[in-house]
């Protein structure tokens, strides 16, 4: 007789199932009791974990928090060629998680993709790795101790933000502060973290006999797929309305695959569809190493007892999630329990969007202000010019229009400029103009050609009983990127040679040659080496600022010898980048209560055989975040401060979208994804199939 003959019952329901579909499962080894950690319930494993993450994160944000710049000052691409290309290396490392994911949890396991595939590619394994490490973490907990694995992602994000905090103090220190070929040292700068990646690897091996290591799971990337395939056809193969409806619509997979599967499937796109409003969260958080830095560098970044690196304000990130955290678990949302409000775990991300909007219309209110404190910009068919009188007595010059008519008269003492930049109008993209220079007895017409949206300075000298002149494109705006620039005027009759430092040096022509700009660190220049073929002498150039442009004029006066007279051609930043501490504590507080508790409402919705593909949905939502920054900064045509009001209107009804769906939203509980273990779907061999049994009576 066959047991397993259907039973007509109503008590009893067979669902039979193709064994071509589900693969067998292993059954799991029994747990060996884990070592703990000073006689608390946190396993010994965690702490090489949490260490591993630490230096992993060290080597992520020390090479990322240099990249802009290295973009902007090495390769010298625009700003938005800078940040567009940043955000697309940030998609790209949180899009490989997907494919990490579905290798961790159908072949390798968590454990093998974090050590030989993630630490040993460095490029690729961050796909490995982001995917792995949390939910793996989790893994070494036992379920009796869900409070203590709660605690450990708190932990888990204070590791990653230790890192993040060190190498982003660290490595801006390592480009700016040490000089490689004359240059910034980014070689330096990615060495370093290069080399933490090989002390994680070696800490995350040290402690690979104390792992728990859950046995993969089979394909369950391809079993989800299909298991939605199925179901999506099978409903619109039975639409008659004869056909009995059934709860869910993935309820139509019974017929092919196990009720648990299709729980977890259930639970999974559930899960999923909360996470679409939230990559615009991520447009928002991931801008402080792209826009938030560039606009560090048109700020005044010294703070009189330290001098920041524009790319090292970006350490004020996790030094206040280190304090946030502990803050905000301990004390606010305490606080807020005894308050007797339901803070959820949904609730607090929502609140979180809310501080990152602020944040942005904060970051574009300070926007305005540099943009009001920096100099006027030409446009379309203008251009600015400046006069600088270079003779020995006063000068006066005329600058005619094409219709000689008087566009400007200007009377300039010996070795002074006009007071400021004067805005001229042209007719055409180009165009001439004709200048009358009257110098004692001598009347001299001159002709300058300029282009539009563009600086120039005027150079008159006096050259015996002459006068000439010439016309110098000066830098084009602001665009010394909050560098310090300079350029030299050489009025002597022979060459000089100009050290700056160590690692710069130029040479400037004779009888007034002019040299290019040359960017220079900020500070105090009392002495600056020169020589020319048949002396050495010293210039004093002073303080040089953040964001100026200065040209030297060297003269020999009869009085006082060879020195430089110094003409500020763009103004220094004036606006302190203190300003930028409240955008910076308002986007901290929201990535605490959103990432966070991210992070553990994706673990504590995964069902037992997806967390680690959850996971690397949460992450790609990071990456889809990335896409739109990308998208915007190469397309939108705003300025700034535009662009960061968008960028927080559209977070704000985002929001509002994420609060409606987290208000329909039902948490599920552990126990209702997790089966008991006795009820294992049972493996017939032959040509026997698998059942799955409710409520049978054999």
């Amino acid at each position: 007789m066959n047991t397993f003959q259907k039973n007509e019952s109503k008590e009893t329901l067979f669902s039979p199932v193709s064994i071509e579909e589900v693969p067998h499962r292993p059954p799991s080894p029994p747990k060996k009791p884990s070592t703990k950690i000073c006689g608390s319930n946190y396993p010994l494993s965690i702490a090489f974990i949490v260490v591993n993450e630490f230096c992993e994160r060290f080597s992520y944000y020390g090479m990322k928090a240099v990249l802009t710049l290295y973009f902007l000052y090495f390769l010298h691409w625009n700003e938005d060629t800078s940040t567009s290309i940043y955000h697309a290396f940030s998609s790209l490392c949180y899009f490989t998680p997907i494919l990490g994911a579905a290798i961790a949890d159908s072949w390798l396991g968590k454990f093998k993709v974090l050590s030989l595939v993630g630490l040993s590619l460095i490029a690729l394994g961050t796909g490995g790795i982001k995917p792995c490490v949390a939910a793996f973490g989790g893994d070494q907990f036992e379920e009796k101790h869900a409070e203590e694995r709660s605690r450990y992602f708190s932990v888990f994000y204070l590791a990653i933000n230790a890192g993040s905090l060190i190498s982003t103090f660290i490595t801006p220190m390592l480009r700016g502060d040490v000089q490689c070929f004359g240059e910034d040292c980014y070689a330096l700068a990615f060495g370093v973290p290069g080399l933490l990646m090989v002390i994680a690897l070696v800490v995350f091996a040290m402690g690979s006999k104390m792992y728990n290591k859950p046995p993969p799971e089979g394909n369950i990337v391809a079993q989800v797929l299909k298991c939605i395939w199925f179901a999506i056809s099978n409903r619109f193969k039975n639409r008659s309305g004869d056909i009995p409806k059934r709860q869910h619509w993935l309820d139509w997979a019974a017929e092919k695959y196990p009720k648990q599967l299709i729980m977890d499937v259930k639970a999974l796109t559930r899960v999923l569809f909360l996470y679409i409003p939230l990559p615009m969260f991520w447009a928002l958080l991931d801008q402080q190493g792209s826009r938030w830095t560039l606009q560090a560098t048109r700020m005044n970044r010294n703070l009189g007892f330290f001098v920041l690196q524009p790319d090292q304000m970006q350490v004020l990130n996790p030094l206040l999630v280190l304090i946030f955290i502990p803050l905000f678990d301990l004390v606010i949302y305490r606080l807020v329990s005894k308050c007797g409000i339901n803070f959820s775990s949904l609730r607090k991300m929502a609140v979180g969007m809310i501080l990152a909007c602020l944040a942005f219309a904060v970051a574009a209110a300070v926007e305005i202000k540099i943009n009001e404190m920096a100099p006027a910009q030409p446009g379309s068919q203008e251009v600015f010019l400046q006069v600088l009188n270079l003779a020995d007595d006063e000068m006066k010059v005329t600058m005619l229009g094409n219709e000689n008519n008087s566009l400007l008269i200007e009377s300039i003492k010996s070795f002074q400029k006009t007071p400021h930049y004067s805005k001229l109008y042209l007719k055409t993209k180009s165009q001439d103009f004709h200048f009358h220079l009257k110098y004692h007895n001598l009347s001299v017409y001159t002709e300058h050609s300029v282009q539009e949206q563009n600086w120039y300075s005027l150079f008159i000298r006096e050259d015996g009983n002459s006068i000439s002149s010439m016309m110098v494109k000066d830098t084009e705006s602001k665009t010394t990127n909050g560098m310090t620039a300079v350029r030299f005027v050489n009025t002597l009759h022979k060459d000089v040679n100009i050290s700056l430092s160590t690692d710069i040096s130029l040479n400037v022509g004779e009888d007034y040659g002019v040299s290019a700009y040359r960017i220079v660190q900020r500070g105090e220049y009392p002495a600056v080496h020169c020589r020319t073929e048949d002396e050495n002498f010293s210039l004093n150039l002073g303080l040089l600022e953040f964001g100026a442009a200065y040209l030297f004029v060297i003269t020999n006066s009869t009085n006082q010898g060879l020195q430089a007279w110094k003409i500020e051609d763009i103004p220094a930043n004036k606006m302190s980048i203190a300003w930028q501490l409240p955008q910076y504590a308002l986007v901290t507080a929201a990535e605490v209560m959103f990432s966070v508790t991210g992070l553990e409402f994706s673990y504590s919705q995964a069902p037992s055989s997806m967390k680690s593909v959850l996971q690397a949905a949460w992450l790609l939502t990071v990456a889809v975040g990335n896409i739109i920054v990308l998208v915007v900064a190469q397309f939108s045509g705003l300025v700034q401060w535009a662009e960061f009001i968008l960028f927080s209107c559209l977070l704000l009804v985002v929001c509002l979208i994420f609060s409606i769906m987290g208000y329909n939203y039902v948490p599920v509980k552990t126990e209702d994804m997790q089966g008991p273990a006795d009820k294992q779907i049972p493996h017939i061999q032959g040509n026997m199939i698998n059942l799955e049994t409710k409520k049978t009576m054999l």
